[in-house]
């Protein structure tokens, strides 16, 4: 390949990078954080197979709808409505605007307790960050909100680098998570939650309606699939590294003692010994970054994919009185969150706002498969898709993900209703 081709090559692939980084990094959130985190916490390494599985899961359903918007030019809103009517769009939409508001909130939940760390209280850094985010959003367009994810993005390079800080057992990680055992579940209420937390937290049904919307709106055609399933491949590996040092991180720190997290203090006291002084810093700064770039993708994706549905207008290259459901949407649903979130930090009561952070999550979870059918059926629709139907590995891949989470589901019932039934 001649230097001329080599660099238009680059250059076609940083035009269309963006939407599959932004999705999957964008997912390591306030409740990423906090659940993985968890997860070493409470269980060591033991979670580590699960995260190996849902990587895998991530980047399939993440092309299927960066394909989907480059082939059929339209969100997937825009795609449920058409194809399954009011009635089932009513459906998702109301699935999404549950786990999404959650989820908002988990995320001005964590500026919360990021902030705490500096003696900054939640009733004062939330309507700030909160203002912030809205004056971007609505002042802005789609290249100043892309810019400002990235820069937010390389703040969680502070997982990896606690990781190397200090040794780590890497033979005990890669064998706990490769090898088969029966560490790999425990049939408790808590271990199966948290699972379906991380199911929920890494394969959002947000980042989905947000990475195809942003395909769509950068004009990504099918024959630059090639590139864009580049930057998707990258974003999925890129943004799970970064959740496989949390959890590694954390279970060094915590190795033996499976101690709950109750605040973001609890966390970076806990990482000292790993991460050295800076261990506050390195935890903050992580939590910061996930956080605010959670709080501006989440109710973003909600408000696209609602105005998409109903045909609203839409697009951060309009103006507010352009498209008034569509900023007031956004604008309520950071407002409500903010509010919630202030009213429970004036309380001092960080416990309560790391449990809400942990439940949206489970509740993305549970909701996770209602959305992946949507996508399954249209993806292999082929007078929508044509020749770019899914493949039969990426069906099995894709069914798959949703009987896992199913399992899931049905087993934290079972733990719950008829405790002692699974052992």
């Amino acid at each position: 390949m001649t230097p001329t081709k080599r660099r238009a090559r680059w250059l076609a692939y940083l035009a269309v990078l963006g939407p599959g980084i932004l999705a999957a990094v964008a997912g390591n959130d306030a409740g990423g954080v906090y659940t993985y985190a968890s997860a070493g916490a409470e269980y060591a390494f033991r979670m580590l197979w699960l995260l190996f599985v849902i990587t895998i899961a991530l980047i399939v359903v993440q092309e299927m709808c960066a394909r989907m918007g480059a082939v059929t030019g339209k969100g997937l809103s825009d795609l449920i409505r058409e194809n399954f009517g009011v009635r089932w769009t009513l459906v998702a939409m109301l699935a999404l605007l549950v786990a999404n508001s959650f989820i908002t909130m988990s995320e001005f939940a964590g500026i919360a307790s990021a902030l705490s760390m500096f003696g900054v209280p939640g009733y004062v850094s939330v309507p700030l960050i909160a203002a912030a985010v809205w004056l971007l959003v609505v002042k802005g367009d789609y290249g100043t909100v892309e810019k400002g994810l990235m820069v937010i993005a390389l703040l969680f390079l502070a997982y990896p680098i606690a990781a190397f800080l200090e040794p780590v057992p890497w033979g005990t990680v890669l064998q706990t998570m490769l090898v088969p055992s029966g560490q790999w579940i425990e049939a408790s209420p808590h271990f199966i939650l948290l699972g379906i937390g991380i199911i929920g937290t890494t394969v959002a049904p947000w980042m989905q309606f947000y990475v195809q919307a942003s395909v769509v709106d950068k004009g990504v055609r099918a024959q630059d699939l090639p590139l864009q399933r580049a930057d998707i491949f990258s974003g999925g590996i890129v943004a799970n590294l970064v959740a496989f040092f949390i959890i590694v991180v954390t279970a060094t720190a915590f190795l033996g003692r499976h101690q709950p997290i109750g605040s973001a203090l609890d966390a970076a006291t806990a990482l000292r010994p790993v991460a050295g002084n800076f261990a506050s810093l390195l935890f903050a700064a992580g939590l910061l970054g996930a956080s605010v770039m959670g709080a501006l993708a989440v109710p973003l994706t909600t408000a696209y994919a609602v105005s998409e549905a109903f045909g609203w207008e839409r697009g951060l290259g309009q103006r507010f009185r352009q498209a008034p459901l569509f900023y007031g949407l956004y604008t309520f649903i950071i407002a409500i969150s903010a509010l919630v979130v202030m009213v429970i930090s004036a309380t001092g009561k960080d416990a309560v706002l790391i449990e809400a952070i942990l439940r949206a999550q489970q509740i993305s979870g549970m909701i996770t498969p209602i959305i992946l059918v949507f996508i399954l059926l249209l993806i292999n629709n082929p007078r929508l898709m044509g020749r770019h139907t899914n493949s039969r590995v990426y069906n099995v891949i894709a069914w798959g993900t949703v009987a896992l989470v199913g399992v899931f589901i049905l087993a934290w019932l079972a733990t719950e209703l008829l405790p002692g039934l699974l052992g």
